[in-house]
C-alpha cells in the first residue's frame, strides 16, 4: 500500500472508531461518566508511556514538561480534552447521542470562525456559505430543542480550542498527548480512589468489566495514533473531509441503534448543517488544489 493510501485508511480507521464509541461507552453504562472519564485518563497515561518507551521519545517528552509555558498549555488542553471526554461519555449516558453528534458537524464551522477572530484568517465566498447555512441550521435546532444544544456547543467549543492550542504548539500527538494525561492523572486517579474508599467504583468487581474500563486508554490512544499517521501522509484537505465520518456514524447510532427520536424539524436544522459542511468540503478541496 502507498503513502496516500495508507494515510486513508490510517484516518478512515481513526474516524470510524470515534464514532462507534457510543457503543462501547454504553457497554460500560455499569460504571458512571466520571468514573469511566477517570480510567479513560488513568490508563492512557499507562499505555503513552509504553509508546513513549518503544519509540524512544521519552526525552523530548521530558523536554517539553521542563518548558514552563508549554506545560502550562498542555495543561489548559487537559483541561479542554477533559470537558470534551467527559460531555461525550454523559451525552451517550443520558441518551443524547444525536446531539453529541451535531456537536461534531458544527466542530469545522467552530473552527473557521477560530481562524477569523482568532488568527485573523479571510473567509472566503463558500465559507462565508457555510457559516450562514450552518448559523441557521444551529437556530432551528434550537427551537426545535427548546434550549440551546448545550452538548453540541460544549463538544464542538471545547474541541475546537483543543485543536486551535495544539496547532500553535505544532509539537508531537504522542508526546503532548502524554503530558495531558499526566496532568489528567491526579485528579483521576483521585477519584477513584474515593470511589474504592466507598465502596462505589466498578472497577474490580470482576474481571471482564475490569479489564473493559481499562480498554478505554486504548481507546483513547491508538485512534489518536492513527489519527496524526493520517495527517502527515494526507493533504489537509483529506484529512478535513474524512473528519466528518464521525457525526455521521454517531447520527446513524443514536437514531437506529439508540431509537433517539428526531422531529421533522430537528431534521430540518440538520439539512442546513450538512448543506453547511457541503460547501465547506468544496471549499477544501479548492483551496487543496489552489495550494498543490
Amino acid at each position: 500500500m502507498n503513502r496516500s493510501g495508507s494515510g486513508i485508511a490510517y484516518g478512515v480507521g481513526a474516524y470510524v472508531i470515534w464514532g462507534l464509541l457510543p457503543l462501547y461507552w454504553r457497554a460500560l453504562d455499569r460504571a458512571s461518566a466520571f468514573e469511566i472519564l477517570a480510567h479513560r485518563a488513568i490508563w492512557s497515561l499507562l499505555i503513552c508511556i509504553l509508546f513513549l518507551t518503544y519509540q524512544k521519545q521519552l526525552r523530548t517528552t521530558f523536554a517539553l514538561i521542563k518548558n514552563a509555558r508549554t506545560f502550562a498549555l498542555l495543561a489548559l488542553t487537559s483541561l479542554l480534552l477533559s470537558i470534551n471526554w467527559g460531555i461525550y461519555i454523559w451525552a451517550v449516558s443520558v441518551d443524547r447521542v444525536v446531539e453529541a453528534a451535531l456537536g461534531y458537524y458544527i466542530t469545522p464551522l467552530v473552527a473557521v470562525s477560530f481562524g477569523v477572530f482568532v488568527l485573523k484568517e479571510k473567509l472566503r465566498k463558500l465559507q462565508i456559505i457555510s457559516v450562514i447555512l450552518a448559523a441557521v441550521g444551529v437556530v432551528i435546532l434550537t427551537v426545535a430543542y427548546g434550549h440551546i444544544p448545550l452538548i453540541a456547543f460544549g463538544l464542538a467549543v471545547s474541541w475546537g480550542s483543543y485543536s486551535l492550542i495544539k496547532k500553535r504548539l505544532n509539537a508531537g500527538a504522542l508526546e503532548t498527548l502524554s503530558i495531558e494525561t499526566l496532568v489528567a492523572f491526579i485528579p483521576s486517579f483521585a477519584f477513584l480512589l474515593y470511589l474504592l474508599n466507598k465502596n462505589e467504583a466498578q472497577f474490580g468487581q470482576d474481571i471482564g468489566f475490569s479489564i473493559a474500563l481499562f480498554s478505554a486508554g486504548l481507546f483513547t490512544v491508538i485512534p489518536l495514533l492513527m489519527f496524526n499517521a493520517a495527517t502527515i501522509r494526507l493533504p489537509l484537505t483529506i484529512t478535513g473531509l474524512l473528519q466528518y465520518i464521525t457525526p455521521s456514524i454517531l447520527f446513524l447510532i443514536g437514531i437506529i441503534v439508540f431509537h433517539e427520536p428526531l422531529a421533522i424539524s430537528k431534521v430540518l436544522g440538520f439539512i442546513f448543517i450538512w448543506i453547511a459542511l457541503g460547501f465547506l468540503g468544496r471549499d477544501l478541496v479548492k483551496s487543496g488544489r489552489t495550494v498543490n
